[in-house]
């Protein structure tokens, strides 16, 4: 019930917006060419026309799902909805521009505008009002569905916090069953403790109640097995929330195979068109950097080649996605003989980089090769940073979760780098961002971490 209504409201919205853009759409056209704003050019034709519609109505809801503008955030206010809104429009009329400029001989940019205009307004507009007009429905108390938690512990809380925090979908904790009711506290999180587990049946029959959902540990089984039994003689739907969220890591949850319900305690961040989204973007941005940046690769090339001997390139095994290694591509700032004794840390005043290499180094010129590596397909723009394996083993030992950053590819960039987390900083705080960006990624995220990237986010002063 709780995944049905949530796509109820999902579509609510789509729906909503594509009927928006579509509104906006036709407003921009005629405020262009039946308005009072001279014709020079001509009309375009209808099927061109219909054809840009039809690409708005794509990218815009694709865009907005990628902003999350499609899932539940309570914690989100109206003017942070507005701005999330106000983001997503700006990178979906970017991408419309873009397609357009390579797909139409004559488009008008003016149209375009226009469009985001009033696509802004039209669409911020709804969005409040069906916030505003949920939020009075709740506060009215119509059409809610009473909910009876069974389970005083983590387990339960999370339940009554999760039922609180999502109250557009019309549900209402009546109550929590506890274990122990000389132990537990008067109310959890809000919701009273009204009785004992073994008060069921008398708290169905004092009060209505439309769902049970029992919340109990895994040790309690036996108990789960008992109360299945007696409430399999109520007409009250049942609900089991499994103790397993404990070990759930990364993107877990319940997933179906076949009709076969299954607990994913771990999977895979990006998979369908996620990934293809992510390795389009990475090629698109790859080859424009790699044409970007030519002539100061040949100048650095030439530097490298005069001021010490040596390759002008250094390859160096690196991890990446799944575990897999590969060569990463860099300017050589070292002597040759850096390693001699074994695999080390760079340091700061490294007595073995040479003459050009604390400047490239400092100001990361030394990565530019890596673009070839994300056009090869061995990295991404963005992602975490790849470690060399001989570092691995040890990293994993000390620190819990790592290995969950190779689930995604490796990145030139990343969102711990743009935090100042470069060099020897600490590895756990690297984890944590490394692992909020695999959790919370988009390719809006990409786009903001390239941005900042741009605008000084390589500069550090732990990068020697």
């Amino acid at each position: 019930m709780f995944s049905r209504l949530q796509r109820f409201y999902t579509s609510i919205k789509v729906a909503t917006d594509i009927v928006m853009l579509t509104v906006a759409f036709c407003l921009a056209y005629a405020t262009r060419f039946i308005g009072l704003i001279p014709v020079t050019d001509g009309i375009p034709p209808l099927d061109e026309t219909l054809a840009s519609l039809l690409m708005a109505l794509v990218i815009f809801p694709l865009t907005f799902h990628q902003s999350n503008l499609y899932t539940t955030n309570r914690s989100r206010t109206h003017i942070g909805e507005l701005f999330a809104v106000f983001k997503a429009s700006i990178t979906a009329t970017l991408i419309l521009v873009a397609l357009t400029y390579f797909t139409r001989e004559r488009y008008s940019r003016l149209t375009l505008a226009l469009f985001l205009g009033y696509a802004l307004v039209l669409v911020s507009v709804t969005r409040l009002v069906l916030r505003l007009a949920l939020s009075e429905v709740r506060r009215r108390g119509y059409n809610l569905k009473t909910i009876l938690v069974i389970g005083e512990g983590d387990l339960g809380r999370r339940v009554v916090e999760t039922v609180r925090d999502h109250r557009e979908l019309g549900f209402r904790v009546v109550g929590v069953l506890a274990q122990d009711l000389e132990k537990a506290r008067r109310k959890v999180r809000g919701a009273p403790v009204i009785g004992r587990v073994e008060d069921v049946e008398r708290v169905l029959d004092e009060q209505p109640v439309d769902q049970v959902i029992i919340a109990l540990p895994l040790e309690q089984q036996a108990v789960v097995k008992q109360l299945m039994e007696l409430l399999a003689l109520r007409t009250v739907d049942v609900k089991v929330v499994p103790d397993l969220y404990q070990y759930i890591t990364l993107y877990g949850g319940l997933e179906e195979f076949g009709g076969l319900p299954i607990i994913s305690l771990q999977g895979d961040p990006m998979d369908g068109w996620s990934r293809i989204g992510k390795r389009a973007f990475d090629i698109l941005f790859s080859l424009v950097a790699i044409v970007l940046t030519a002539p100061m690769m040949v100048v650095t090339a030439l530097m490298v080649k005069l001021t010490s001997r040596g390759p002008i390139l250094y390859k160096q095994e690196r991890m990446g996605m799944d575990g897999r290694t590969f060569h990463i591509l860099k300017f050589r700032t070292m002597r040759i003989d850096a390693e001699v004794t074994g695999a080390k840390m760079a340091s700061a005043d490294d007595p073995r980089r040479t003459p050009i290499g604390t400047f490239l180094r400092k100001y990361s010129v030394d990565e530019l090769p890596q673009f070839f590596n994300v056009l090869v397909g061995d990295m991404s723009l963005v992602g975490p940073r790849p470690e060399r394996p001989v570092f691995i083993e040890e990293f994993k030992r000390q620190i819990p979760r790592y290995h969950l950053r190779h689930k995604v590819k490796a990145g030139i960039t990343g969102w711990a780098q743009i935090n100042g987390l470069r060099g020897q900083t600490s590895i756990q705080k690297r984890i944590e961002y490394d692992l909020y960006y695999i959790e919370n990624w988009s390719l809006l995220m990409d786009l903001k971490i390239l941005v900042r990237t741009a605008l000084g986010g390589f500069l550090s002063k732990n990068a020697y």
